[in-house]
């Protein structure tokens, strides 16, 4: 049986894997790898790659497991590029790499650094059909995993932990999960038809809504207090404004353009926090 359901050869077997890759939801997991890096001071090439590979291993798996489930078991979708032996052997594939990734950063780093990576593969392998349909665990799961890619990525640089990693691996699993309570409440009529309860499903659209942008608005309000602490450098501020205003925009729209706004200003708020850390030893 073919990878492709459409074609066999090669050519189809390796454009339906490719469509797998997602680099919308699965460009920041990786930027955050690195990011924690860049948090630590210091760079070495082996566990940062090493690193920021298992998370898109990580990511790759959640999507490829997303698909199957939502195609060949539950039938939501009208189609999917991979057939079951083709998901089967994608999802053989990215896991291999993940633990392969994992097993190297064991032997480089620690077992610690591995500890820390490990739960990124469960979140993305459990997410569908075992994680998303409860409202919390549907919300947190891609929130989570870019607060451990944070904490991960540091720690396979640093050998440790400290309150810089941990404060932006907060704000990010809250920021994001407001962000992820907008994006779900796009499939709200299909949601509430199949008995799926997301946080839309649970409270109604509306404070649905409310909760979401008040998870953004924690968030940005503990970069500024983390600043004024100095847990953060005082410019990334910078980006609280840079967020606050692709979110004020995003307000007023409905959710499929309020998603595309806020995913693609969290790449915003990233960069400017990467900015404020990076340039951080010329304000020192």
């Amino acid at each position: 049986m073919p990878i492709s359901r459409r074609e066999s050869g090669v050519a189809p077997a390796t454009r339906a894997l490719a469509s797998q890759v997602h680099p919308v939801f699965m460009l920041p997991p990786v930027s955050c790898s690195l990011f924690g890096g860049v948090l630590a001071g210091t760079f070495a090439p082996v566990p940062g790659v090493l690193h920021a590979t298992a998370i898109f291993a990580a990511v790759y798996t959640a999507h490829v497991k997303d698909g199957y489930v939502d195609f060949y078991v539950r039938g939501e979708d009208d189609d999917h590029p991979l057939s079951e032996r083709g998901c089967r052997l994608a999802l053989a594939g990215a896991s291999g790499l993940f633990f392969a990734c994992t097993a190297g950063l064991w032997l480089i780093v620690g077992p610690i650094a591995a500890l820390l990576t490990l739960p990124t593969w469960l979140v993305g392998y459990h997410h569908a059909p075992q994680l998303d349909t409860n409202p919390v665990t549907a919300t947190t799961g891609y929130p989570l995993g870019i607060a451990l890619a944070i904490l991960g990525g540091f720690y396979a640089q640093a050998g440790a932990l400290g309150a810089v990693p941990i404060a932006f691996a907060a704000v990010f699993l809250v920021l994001l999960s407001g962000v992820k309570v907008i994006d779900d409440a796009q499939d709200f009529d299909y949601d509430r038809s199949i008995d799926k309860t997301t946080v839309a499903v649970a409270l109604g659209p509306q404070r649905a809504r409310t909760a979401a942008f008040g998870l953004m608005i924690g968030a940005l309000a503990l970069v500024v207090g983390f600043a004024a602490l100095a847990v953060f450098p005082p410019s990334s501020v910078a980006a609280v404004a840079g967020f606050g205003a692709v979110a004020a925009i995003a307000r007023r729209a409905d959710p499929t353009v309020a998603t595309m706004l806020l995913v693609r200003g969290s790449y915003v708020f990233l960069a400017l926090l990467l900015v404020a850390v990076w340039f951080r030893p010329l304000g020192g």
